[in-house]
């Protein structure tokens, strides 16, 4: 582990945790779409194209911004061919953008979304541009995660490399067995993770994020028909821990991780809008929120799941501040085993984890979480009503780790209404 490095993200001109400038990145708003589970959910019709359209309009329209103002769109995206460009292009044009705006997507696998978060930040600050959009999609219905491509016979040769193509569950399950971290704790996470998420969407707190999405539904008779997807549809707000104990090991007859302990297969859209402050403050706009740091670090491909124990230790020096300095981590759900992990190495209080679910309850749509993860934290730490820190991470892959540190300045006096629930 000591030879782990971290390999992108460094904020060079990134100020301390706390002060202010006009070069600082700022989120000016963000908005997503609702989680569907994949295959039976709402949006297993729903082309990927269309669920990013709606929050890229939703965005730009919720702060009354036209989107000629923007230097770039880049989409997070996993499965689509191309990670998606041409759908990409699509949605932008079904959006009402202009064709002067510039789209391009990124693949880092489960982080997409928040790279894109990075890329944009990245041109920004290298003054490129001023306004940018960054988003994340995925539809799991159309899009299955399957060949790996085309890929060279000497890879079975190389340990590391042959790694890559192990099974995310097998890598959960080598999480758990080397680090010990028992089925008890796993499902114990899980049910928390529901619990969670189930309150928080019966009391309405999802509401202010997420875009409703008009769907064409087909019933049991074959008729079509309409339907407005507001709500996510993969909580399960029975689970008990009885329940979750029944589960048969979903990856190896003697293993751990269960469909009821890893992250559900899922579609969605987010849409995050940052700027340079300076840029933001003579459009009139608010500021939601203040990227301070974000780093992606390499960690062994067999165990990929703990890529957040090292990315947000990586991220937190860049900004500054200690695990006792965050008031909320949204730590990405993959599988129970690595997130219990990363937790209990960084000890983390619980109490602070993903305090409305994660991905274990809401759904994972790879090219979308990251990019959720940022609109799901920064409105959590605007309910709080004062200043607050907040750390978006999660694992990649093929064995990476991504993490950013954001800062919710706290409520703004004349710029807040400019944005329209």
């Amino acid at each position: 582990m000591h030879r782990i490095k971290i390999i992108s993200g460094h904020l060079s001109e990134c100020r301390s945790a706390g002060s202010s400038s006009l070069e600082d990145v700022v989120v000016v708003h963000g908005r997503r779409t609702a989680i569907g589970k994949a295959k039976r959910g709402a949006f297993k019709v729903t082309t990927p194209d269309e669920l990013l359209s709606a929050v890229m309009t939703a965005v730009l329209t919720d702060v009354g911004l036209s989107p000629d103002k923007l230097g770039d769109v880049c989409v997070g995206n996993v499965l689509q061919p191309g990670a998606g460009a041409l759908m990409a292009r699509v949605a932008q044009f079904l959006s009402g953008f202009p064709e002067t705006v510039p789209t391009y997507t990124v693949n880092r696998q489960c982080s997409s979304g928040l790279q894109a978060l990075f890329n944009i930040a990245g041109a920004i600050r290298s003054r490129s541009i001023d306004l940018g959009l960054a988003c994340g999609v995925e539809s799991m219905s159309l899009r299955e995660v399957g060949d790996p491509g085309d890929l060279s016979s000497r890879m079975t040769a190389v340990d590391k490399a042959r790694d890559c193509i192990i099974p995310m569950g097998i890598t959960s399950e080598n999480v758990a067995e080397r680090f010990g971290v028992s089925r008890e704790k796993q499902d114990a996470f899980a049910l928390s993770s529901q619990q969670k998420a189930a309150r928080a969407q019966s009391t309405g707190l999802f509401r202010q994020e997420i875009v409703p999405v008009t769907v064409r539904c087909v019933d049991e008779q074959g008729n079509e028909r309409e339907a407005v997807v507001s709500e996510d549809d993969g909580i399960r707000a029975g689970t008990t821990l009885a329940g979750l104990s029944k589960l048969r090991p979903a990856f190896k007859p003697d293993g751990s991780s269960t469909a009821g302990n890893a992250s559900q297969l899922s579609d969605g859209a987010a849409a995050v809008l940052i700027g340079r402050r300076s840029a933001v403050e003579a459009l009139g706009l608010p500021v939601l929120g203040v990227l301070r740091a974000s780093a992606v670090v390499g960690v062994p491909p067999d165990v990929m799941g703990i890529g957040p124990a090292f990315a947000i230790p990586a991220a937190l020096e860049q900004a500054g501040l200690t695990v006792a300095d965050i008031d909320v981590f949204e730590i990405n759900e993959a599988f129970a085993s690595q997130v219990v992990y990363c937790v209990e190495k960084l000890g983390i209080p619980l109490e602070k984890v993903n305090p409305n679910g994660g991905a274990i309850a809401l759904g994972h749509p790879l090219g979308c979480t990251g990019a959720r993860q940022v609109v799901t934290l920064l409105n959590e730490l605007r309910r709080r009503g004062r200043r607050a820190y907040g750390v978006v991470s999660m694992c990649i892959g093929t064995g990476m780790g991504a993490a950013a540190v954001f800062e919710y300045p706290g409520p703004q006096e004349p710029n807040q209404d400019h944005v329209t629930d």
